[in-house]
């Protein structure tokens, strides 16, 4: 049982289970202010750039049921700027990681070179 424990521990602390937590947390967080965002600022903006019109009452009756569109249309919404951050997140962290590995490789090869000067010969 002790090994166990130390097995669990060991996996536990790993950067990547750490670093998956504090994304989680902080994703949480973020999508609450997102959320925000789009329930008390855009949302009422473009109703009122429709007239008036206010998303979270969109809705029709069925029988005795209530589909709630509205509401549904401000998911959306929120997804669409949540995954649209997230992008430009993960694009942003693509960069550093392909500058670094621009930096960790140094200058390119004298073959690289003399081919991109030719190739830059080319283009003129």
């Amino acid at each position: 049982m002790k090994n166990f424990l130390k097995e669990f521990r060991d996996f536990a602390m790993k950067g990547n289970v750490l670093d998956l937590a504090i994304g989680v947390v902080i994703g949480a967080a973020f999508g609450k202010i997102v959320t925000s965002l789009v329930s008390d600022v855009l949302m009422p903006i473009i109703g009122i750039l429709l007239g008036q019109l206010d998303f979270s009452a969109l809705s029709f009756t069925v029988g005795e049921s209530t589909v709630r569109y509205g509401l549904f249309l401000q998911s959306v919404i929120d997804f669409i700027i949540v995954a649209f951050c997230i992008f430009i997140l993960i694009k942003q962290v693509n960069r550093f990681r392909k500058k670094k590995q621009e930096e960790a490789l140094g200058e390119p090869a004298e073959e690289i070179q003399l081919l991109q000067e030719i190739r830059d010969l080319l283009r003129k």
